[in-house]
């Protein structure tokens, strides 16, 4: 079973491409609009719950938040990659 890769690592390396993905779309298109969008606009949730986090803040505009989806998912990447040379 040498070369093959487990299960496991597809599926965070899937979730981690979506994560950068998804995070570089976000901040591409905060980047071409001239109006800046909060991330609060899209989910009426947030306007209800407060947060002394400025990560999680309500205001997080559509760069950062990008941003930190890209970070998340390169971060997963590389720890998957880690966990896989360690146990190999």
């Amino acid at each position: 079973m040498a070369g093959t890769t487990p299960r496991f690592a597809v599926a965070l390396y899937s979730v981690s491409a979506t994560s950068v993905a998804l995070g570089a779309l976000l901040w591409a298109r905060d980047r071409n609009t001239t109006t800046h969008k909060v991330y609060r606009d899209y989910l009426a949730a947030d306007t209800y719950s407060s947060s002394d986090w400025r990560i999680w803040t309500p205001e997080v505009p559509e760069d950062r938040l990008g941003l930190y989806l890209i970070v998340a998912g390169v971060l997963l990447a590389l720890i998957t990659r880690f966990v896989l040379t360690r146990r190999g």
